[in-house]
């Protein structure tokens, strides 16, 4: 299922802050008023390639911050088992404290909702979304549960996100902040060729 162009789903569910507290009614859209959102779905706690994605989404903590971009993780877990985790060393397989947001979809709700629930096991695919400051999904990608994601490319996708409704240029192939745009005409793509 494709979200792109389209609102994200809103939800309430528990969810373990970056302060450590747990909450029961994690309201996602009041949560997310006026931020750009990268919203990420891993399979389960406890296993391993989850955490060491986890762990460079915070260690990248300050590069989306300096973006007005809110990280929110989700997966089947409970609140409990998360802050289990959370409560381990990384170096002993665990994720340590984290300065972002896990919230639980215990039912699977949550990863029906986005359309990310792998079709046999019932868990979630390692799928991220990342939504605009008016709640459009902008960009999504869904991989499957052996390949973990590239934390860089979302923050290039910012970038990209930021740039285009800014100045209404868009952002052609492997582009990177500071580089050509292209004014969206046929011009602008000639333009853009012959200054390349």
């Amino acid at each position: 299922m494709t979200l792109v162009a389209q609102n994200a789903p809103n939800f309430v569910t528990q969810a373990i802050l970056k302060n450590g507290n747990i909450v029961n009614n994690f309201n996602f859209k009041k949560e997310t008023k006026n931020k750009l959102v990268v919203l990420f779905f891993w399979p389960m706690d406890f296993t391993f390639v989850c955490p060491t994605e986890i762990v460079v989404f915070n260690q990248m903590y300050n590069e989306f911050k300096k973006r007005n971009t809110k990280i929110i993780g989700v997966s089947r877990d409970s609140v409990f088992v998360h802050q289990a985790w959370q409560n381990i060393k990384i170096e002993n397989g665990g994720i340590g404290k984290l300065k972002y947001t896990l919230v639980s979809d215990v039912k699977g709700e949550i990863q029906e909702s986005y359309g990310v629930a792998h079709p046999e096991l019932g868990i979630a695919l390692r799928a991220s979304f990342l939504i605009d400051i008016n709640g459009v999904v902008k960009h999504q990608v869904v991989n499957d549960l052996p390949l973990g994601r590239n934390i860089k490319e979302m923050i290039r996708m910012i970038d990209a996100v930021t740039y285009h409704e800014k100045y209404g240029e868009v952002c052609p192939v492997n582009w990177k902040k500071g580089e050509k745009t292209i004014h969206p005409s046929q011009d602008g793509l000639i333009k853009y060729y012959q200054n390349k």
